[in-house]
């Protein structure tokens, strides 16, 4: 294709399912008068391992959302089910597109995309920054350190992120005229890509159904965040989460959003939307931390039988800690898990079990909604003590844990209703109780400290 000023381009949506702040969109509109909004159904993503049911049912609705929004504006979702590369070549040569626009990821498959489009389409290619970020990976590094591409503890970098100057977000098309005669199939194709039960309680996906969310946390959640954050009987976060990963919502409308309200809840939200860059810049930098130990500890994590049955245990919300099991009956019911208890079971995963962090990151990622590489990975990566963390060797101890960020049990009680009839602080040790029937405790908690620290400090 020879570069000119196009009458049509295409913008190709990817986890930027959104009209509002969108770069992309933006500058395909901007530069033709016509644009086919595309979305590519590909099936190497299921093969990949990160098309799962409560993912798939999520990204339906955001789909059928999108298209919507594009309807109200005169124009329509494409989707196409294929290779991506070939599919977009295909749309571009179709409709005689000029540009073809998509945002950058940091993921390798999102590498592997871009270089194919490269090769296929030359200079009509467009990337764009990466829409999952506020500020973008290789933005910022650290400054007078020879040979660092990449911040490696995130104190320094959130210090070098405050310093950076957001751009302004963009407001939603007005109109968006699409060429007639592209095939398209229905959005419920989306769905092809797995089979299987979901999780009853997912969210509703979409732009629209973000920013109701948005609306009411910005109202009711904000200002309370910095206290309440750790409140696992409060939910007190924004579970904005999902709508993050599937691009519904803009990052940086986020961060322009919550600064303007100010004060110490926005400046804690603003500081964890940083961590999602942080990790983000990581694995830009070093893409083999989705698979390999980051910082190596010389692990020889637990196989055997009694690890494998441990393992099911955990996955099944049984191991007799109740805080750990409703945790993980809450991540089964919602295909979302409140931070507090995603350190907690991660934790008690990699150092009370001693299992290899990669086992939980991946029942993880086939759970989540909000499930992505930099993020899931790099957090339990944190969480194990082969990544970022400064103190890689701190265990969280799931009965402390439950006295400060559970007090009276409220948490356990909405998630293992076999203890709801227990009160106060004493469903936390249901083994101490003589008439209350639950798993007894899989591990004892000093033994496998101890186990830990001889495996992370041997003689």
């Amino acid at each position: 294709m020879t570069p000119s000023h196009p009458s049509t381009s295409i913008a190709v949506f990817t986890s930027d399912l959104r009209l509002r702040d969108n770069p992309v969109l933006h500058a395909a509109l901007r530069s033709a008068d016509q644009v086919v909004p595309l979305f590519i159904v590909d099936r190497r993503v299921a093969g990949a391992g990160f098309a799962v049911p409560n993912r798939v049912a999520f990204l339906r609705d955001c789909l059928a959302d999108l298209d919507a929004g594009l309807r109200e504006r005169g124009g329509r979702l494409v989707v196409r089910t294929g290779d991506a590369v070939e599919e977009i070549r295909r749309v571009a040569e179709q409709v005689g597109a000029g540009e073809v626009h998509i945002a950058g990821g940091v993921s390798a498959f999102a590498g592997r995309r871009e270089a194919g489009l490269r090769a296929a389409l030359g200079a009509a290619l467009r990337v764009h920054g990466t829409v999952l970020t506020a500020v973008e990976p290789g933005v910022v590094t650290p400054s007078g350190a020879s040979g660092k591409d990449h911040f490696a503890v995130f104190t320094p970098y959130f210090r070098a992120w405050q310093g950076v100057e957001l751009r302004r977000p963009l407001a939603a098309p007005r109109g968006v005229r699409v060429p007639s005669g592209v095939r398209s199939e229905p959005v419920a194709a989306v769905s092809s890509l797995t089979s299987g039960g979901l999780s009853p309680g997912l969210p509703e996906g979409g732009e629209r159904a973000a920013r109701r969310r948005l609306d009411a946390w910005l109202r009711s959640g904000l200002a309370a965040y910095a206290d309440r954050q750790d409140d696992l009987a409060g939910d007190a976060t924004s579970r904005l989460s999902p709508y993050l990963h599937f691009g519904c919502l803009s990052p940086v409308e986020l961060v322009h959003r919550a600064r303007k309200s100010g004060g110490p809840g926005a400046d804690a939200f603003v500081r964890q939307l940083a961590w999602r860059d942080f990790h983000h810049q990581v694995l830009a930098a070093r893409p083999d931390a989705s698979r390999t130990d980051y910082r190596p500890r010389g692990d020889r994590w637990r196989s055997d039988a009694d690890a494998v049955a441990a393992i099911a245990a955990w996955k099944a919300g049984r191991t007799g800690y109740p805080l750990v099991d409703a945790g993980m009956r809450q991540l089964a019911a919602e295909g979302w898990m409140h931070n507090r208890a995603r350190l907690l079971v991660a934790s008690f995963l990699t150092k009370t079990l001693y299992v290899d962090w990669r086992v939980g990151a991946r029942h993880f990622l086939d759970l989540l909604v909000d499930g992505d590489v930099a993020n899931n990975q790099l957090n339990w990566q944190w969480v194990a003590g082969t990544g970022t963390d400064t103190r890689p060797n701190r265990v969280l101890n799931p009965l402390a844990q439950a006295r400060r960020f559970d007090p009276d049990g409220a948490y356990v009680r909405r998630w293992l209703p076999e203890l709801a009839d227990v009160p106060g602080r004493r469903v936390h040790t249901p083994w101490a109780l003589p008439d209350v029937s639950y798993p007894p405790p899989i591990v004892d908690l000093a033994e496998a400290a101890a186990r830990f620290r001889r495996a992370r400090h041997p003689a």
